[in-house]
């Protein structure tokens, strides 16, 4: 009996939590009917990702191209990913999200984009044997005490059933923020800067693995985290976000 209650009591102090504070848009906080979750105006604010779009980059189309059609771009610089899917398009509403995930302390915006993500990614997830999120370097995430990527790749998880580990892909060396950075600059900064653990190799190894970060800006990061995936031996790297920056040029994060 003891530990049945032990069990219960987390569940009635969070339905007690629920009822006595009202939940609010995570975004301008009017009241909603729903924790975690935005209002109608801010959810019509939201620039969703929708099919069709490239196989590759995810960036949408215009109109329906067939399955697996590639964009330009994806065809003039294949990315070193093979297929990517992001929810949203990243403009302002989905940017108070990203910034109270990363920066304010508000895990309820990450349960949000989760399951956003969740969604969008739903056939890479399907076909995943692992998800793996982008990964700090171990002195910045001391200072920060918090990888929103790690957040992410946990409730999606948590919805999905799919294994995920924070373990496996590490930041071998520190970089500096790649905020303000350009294209090129990105891709410096974080060339050979991830890597699979040598005793954690079984776990990517002939593996489709699903890489998960909040944001794909140029994609160097992204792109940097896959050829270490592809050095160690990962049959197929998908990649997964919440929001997609079409417009990489201009500073946004």
């Amino acid at each position: 009996m003891q530990i049945a209650f032990s069990h219960l009591a987390p569940r009635l102090w969070r339905g007690f939590v629920d009822l006595v504070t009202p939940s609010l848009c995570l975004s301008c906080a009017v009241p909603v009917g729903e924790p975690s979750s935005l209002c109608v105006a801010c959810w019509g604010r939201l620039k969703l990702i929708e099919e069709p779009v490239c196989n590759a980059l995810g960036t949408p189309f215009a109109y329906d191209q067939g399955d697996g059609a590639l964009s330009a771009a994806a065809l003039s610089d294949p990315p070193a990913w093979d297929r990517s899917r992001a929810a949203v398009l990243f403009e302002d509403e989905a940017a108070k999200l990203v910034h109270a995930l990363k920066y304010r302390d508000r895990p309820e915006a990450g349960l949000l984009m989760a399951r956003m993500m969740a969604i969008a990614g739903r056939r890479l997830i399907a076909q995943s044997d692992v998800m793996l999120p982008v990964p700090l370097h171990y002195l910045r995430l001391w200072r920060r005490r918090f990888n929103q990527s790690a957040f992410l790749t946990q409730r999606i998880a948590a919805l999905s059933g799919t294994p995920w580990r924070h373990d496996v892909l590490i930041r071998a060396r520190s970089t500096r923020a790649q905020v303000g950075l350009d294209e090129a600059a990105r891709r410096k900064n974080v060339r050979n800067a991830f890597a699979v653990r040598p005793e954690l190799l079984a776990v990517v190894a002939g593996k489709s693995v699903l890489l998960v970060d909040d944001v794909r800006t140029t994609g160097a990061t992204a792109e940097a985290c896959s050829l270490a995936l592809r050095k160690a031996g990962a049959r197929q790297v998908n990649l997964l976000t919440f929001a997609l920056v079409q417009l990489p040029s201009k500073s946004h994060i």
